[in-house]
């Protein structure tokens, strides 16, 4: 048997290439599905979860005392799942056959929600009402803004139209900590998930998504204490 040639043979302190690791692929639709169900899921837990806390109270002999504090929490846990739930039929739904929204309506949802987060709100909506894909990127970008500010600031929502009808919506947080999370960056840009938590991701992901499918663009800043996410669309 022939042996192998001495410069066939690998070095004595040589070790196998490590391979490189693979890429995200694209997200399908089922997939996206699914982490926007997740995503909801665990919005509506926590008030649901505690407006069952208070009926359990409400039900136990030994915490009559505390009858009041179950009835407050019951109402507030209520109206936060309210809110969380008209708010998404529009940012996340299909919203019955409405293909524009008049502005007063969104505003009124964005309060709601903004109601249970620590970011207080400043509305410059412009126009009187938003088409199908304009309303859903503000609604997903306010809360976008809301999450950017952990531990309370301003999150201040533009809209204006110009005269070729193309419309800009600009989020703004401004605040101590504010702060885009690495996989909201990355789902802003249009990439699959990586690395963080999904429930970030997907909302910043599905609304890359909306403005792509309407022909329009998004951008975002992320300096110290300061954030701002930019989207266009055409008229």
């Amino acid at each position: 048997m022939t042996s192998p040639a001495l410069n066939d043979l690998p070095p004595e302190d040589s070790e196998p290439a490590a391979e490189a690791p693979a890429a995200p692929g694209p997200v399908t639709a089922e997939a996206l599905a699914a982490f926007l169900a997740a995503r909801m899921c665990h919005d509506y837990i926590s008030p649901a979860g505690a407006i069952v806390s208070g009926l359990d109270l409400l039900e136990d002999p030994s915490a009559q005392d505390m009858r009041e504090d179950a009835l407050g929490l019951i109402a507030t846990s209520a109206k936060k799942l309210v809110a969380l739930l008209q708010f998404d039929r529009i940012a996340f739904g299909a919203s019955a056959a409405a293909e524009s929204f008049n502005v007063g309506v969104l505003e009124a949802l964005t309060r709601d929600v903004f109601a249970h987060i620590r970011a207080d709100l400043v509305w410059a909506v412009e126009p009187a009402g938003l088409p199908k894909p304009a309303a859903r990127a503000l609604l997903n970008m306010a809360q976008i803004a809301g999450a950017a500010l952990p531990t309370g600031g301003i999150a201040t929502l533009t809209v204006t139209v110009d005269e070729a009808g193309e419309t800009l919506i600009v989020a703004q947080s401004a605040g101590p900590r504010a702060r885009l999370r690495p996989e909201v960056l990355a789902g802003l840009q249009g990439l699959p998930m990586a690395d963080g938590l999904s429930g970030h991701w997907v909302q910043a992901y599905y609304l890359h998504g909306i403005l792509a499918s309407a022909g329009g663009t998004l951008e975002a800043e992320a300096e110290l204490e300061n954030v701002v996410v930019r989207a266009r669309l055409p008229g």
